[in-house]
């Protein structure tokens, strides 16, 4: 993050669990909310470009990098601990989440959370044509990460919740990132927790009552598109967006003038 002044700090979540963020800019503040395979190193592009605007911090969801993690996993923990990231920011801020942390997003905002504004980038519904069409993973990937067979893991998420071919995960086994992925293994049973079956629950999306922003990548399969269409609608007065990008993801300098003028007008 070159040229920004980058700041460590630590929140407390409700069950005592640290939770580790990065600060960096000047404005209002906005909350990164990583997804799968994501930490605060992840999300450090974004943070870069819109630091000019926004005072931005990134942070290690829990069992993710410097933060820690109690056991047992729930998704209200999370949120707990994205509401503890938010009071370290001041008290309100906005929220950018992406993939899973999307959902975690969207969730938190629904649950009363004091979010000005809240962007969300592709979450992972399954809708449409879709729907019904995938089983919760959650279950399958605790029983590989006990067994110590982490890469399984990987390689089940990347299949059965992204939707990469078997034999493409399977070549990336000897690549160099493979063992930080391995690493991330346990928390991508949090991930699977967080977006269970796919259902999108319209009735929670429902009560969400700040300005809401949906944005997908043209360069996306068409459920993950249509997934985020489907939540725009779901969201009262929410707006969606397409921006040129590749598989899953828009190039920082390019999402980050979209997220501004979505935001702060």
């Amino acid at each position: 993050m070159s040229g920004t002044t980058l700041t460590v700090g630590t929140a407390r979540s409700a069950d005592g669990t640290t939770i580790a963020y990065e600060r960096s800019g000047d404005g209002p503040a906005i909350v990164l909310v990583g997804g799968a395979f994501n930490d605060r190193s992840t999300t450090r592009a974004i943070a870069a470009e819109l630091a000019a605007d926004f005072t931005v911090l990134g942070y290690d969801r829990r069992g993710r990098g410097d933060s820690g993690d109690t056991t047992p996993y729930a998704v209200e923990r999370e949120i707990e601990d994205l509401a503890a990231v938010i009071d370290a920011a001041g008290g309100t801020a906005y929220l950018y989440g992406v993939s899973s942390g999307a959902i975690l997003a969207a969730l938190a905002t629904a649950a009363g959370l004091p979010v000005a504004g809240l962007a969300l980038f592709e979450p992972p519904f399954q809708v449409g044509p879709h729907a019904g069409s995938r089983t919760s993973i959650a279950g399958r990937l605790a029983e590989l990460v006990a067994a110590g067979l982490r890469g399984d893991a990987v390689e089940c998420f990347m299949v059965d919740a992204v939707g990469i071919p078997t034999e493409q995960v399977r070549g990336m086994r000897g690549q160099p990132m493979w063992p930080w992925l391995e690493a991330m293994a346990p928390t991508l049973v949090y991930d699977s927790t967080v977006t269970g079956d796919g259902t999108l629950p319209a009735g929670r999306l429902a009560a969400i009552t700040a300005p809401t922003v949906v944005v997908d990548s043209t360069g996306s399969p068409a459920w993950l598109r249509a997934a985020a269409r489907a939540t725009a609608e779901a969201v009262p007065g929410a707006r969606h967006v397409s921006l040129e990008g590749g598989f899953h993801e828009v190039p920082a300098e390019r999402l980050a003038p979209a997220l501004r003028r979505a935001l702060l007008g």
